[in-house]
C-alpha cells in the first residue's frame, strides 16, 4: 500500500452535509467524481473542529495522517484504532465469531501440523487484512506442500510480507458462473456499506452476472448487519456469502473509506449516506 501525503488531499464539504477528503488513486473500482454529480464546496472558512470521511485508498500510514489532520482540526471518521478494527482480522474477528468461518493468526507461519490439527485441511489463507490479488494458489491450501509453498512466496509478496499470517477454515461457498482463472472462484459473495449502522450501499462483489433475489437480500443484509452492530464503527464495509449449504457468513470487514465500490453504484452510495447523514443530524440538533 502507498503513503498519502495529507497535502496532496482535496477537502470539500458534500452537499452541505458531509466533510470528504478525497484523494484518486486511478483505480475504476474506487475512484469517483462526486463534484460531477454533487454540489461539492471548498470553504475558505470552515467550522472546527470537523469530522471527515477519508477517500484517499489504503495507506501504510493510516495513523501518520490521522494525527497531521488532527493538528489542523480535521479529523477522520475513523481514529487509527477504529480503523485497525476495521481493517485487520485478529481486531474483528472476537468481535464477529460465530458469523465468519473459525480464524487462527500468526506473526510467524506455524509448522502446518499445528494449522492442520486446529483447522483440518484444506484451509484458506490469506494475510490479516487482504489476499494478494485473489491468487488462488496463494489461498486454497489443500496439503502441506501447498501450505509451504505458499508460505515462501508470502515472505516476499509487497502485499503479503507485512501483514500477520491467518489461517481460516476452509467452507464451500455457492459458486457462480464464471471464467475459469488463477484467481479464487467467484462465489455468490456481495459488499455492503454501513455508514452509522444503516446500510447505504449493497451489491455483488465480483466482476461477473449474478444477483440475488429479495429473500436472498433480505437473508445477506441481516447478516452483514448483525456484524455492523457488534462492530459499531462509523463507516464500515461487510462483505457476506452464502455458502453451498444455503447459509449466509461474514467474509471480511473493511474500513469503507478504503474499499472499493465493486458493482455498487457510487452515486446511490453517496446520495443515501447523505440522507442517512442529514436524519442523524436532525436527529441530534438539539441533544
Amino acid at each position: 500500500m502507498p503513503r498519502v501525503n495529507p497535502e496532496n488531499l482535496d477537502l470539500i464539504f458534500l452537499e452541505e452535509t458531509v466533510w470528504v477528503l478525497v484523494g484518486e488513486v486511478d483505480l475504476p473500482s474506487y475512484d469517483f467524481s462526486l463534484s460531477q454529480f454533487f454540489a461539492c464546496r471548498r470553504p475558505w472558512l470552515r467550522p472546527e473542529p470537523i469530522a471527515a470521511i477519508g477517500r484517499f485508498g489504503a495507506a501504510t500510514n493510516y495513523d501518520e495522517i490521522y494525527h497531521q489532520l488532527a493538528a489542523d482540526e480535521i479529523f477522520l471518521i475513523h481514529s487509527p484504532e477504529q480503523h485497525l478494527l476495521a481493517s485487520e482480522l485478529p481486531r474483528w474477528y472476537p468481535l464477529l465469531e460465530g458469523l465468519t468461518p473459525k480464524s487462527l493468526w500468526f506473526s510467524e507461519p506455524p509448522d502446518i501440523a499445528i494449522v492442520e490439527q486446529a483447522i483440518g485441511l484444506p484451509l484458506f489463507l490469506k494475510g490479516s487484512r487482504q489476499t494478494s490479488r485473489h491468487q488462488a494458489a496463494l489461498s486454497i491450501i489443500r496439503s502441506a506442500e501447498d501450505y509451504y509453498r505458499a508460505i515462501q512466496i508470502y515472505q516476499e509478496d509487497p502485499i503479503l510480507r507485512w501483514q500477520d499470517l491467518v489461517c481460516r477454515e476452509f467452507v464451500q461457498l455457492r459458486p457462480v458462473p464464471s471464467e475459469p482463472t488463477a484467481k479464487i472462484p467467484a462465489s455468490f459473495e456481495f459488499r455492503s456499506f454501513w455508514w452509522r449502522g444503516q446500510c447505504v450501499g449493497a451489491g455483488q462483489y465480483w466482476s461477473t452476472s449474478y444477483h440475488w433475489n429479495s429473500d436472498e437480500e433480505r437473508a445477506a443484509l441481516a447478516i452483514a448487519q448483525a456484524a455492523a452492530m457488534r462492530l459499531n464503527l462509523p463507516f464500515v464495509v461487510i462483505d457476506v456469502a452464502q455458502t453451498i449449504t444455503g447459509e449466509w457468513i461474514v467474509i471480511e470487514c473493511n474500513d469503507a473509506q478504503e474499499s472499493g465500490y465493486t458493482a455498487i453504484s457510487p452515486f446511490a452510495l453517496w446520495q443515501n449516506l447523505i440522507n442517512e447523514e442529514r436524519k442523524f443530524s436532525e436527529l441530534h440538533r438539539d441533544v
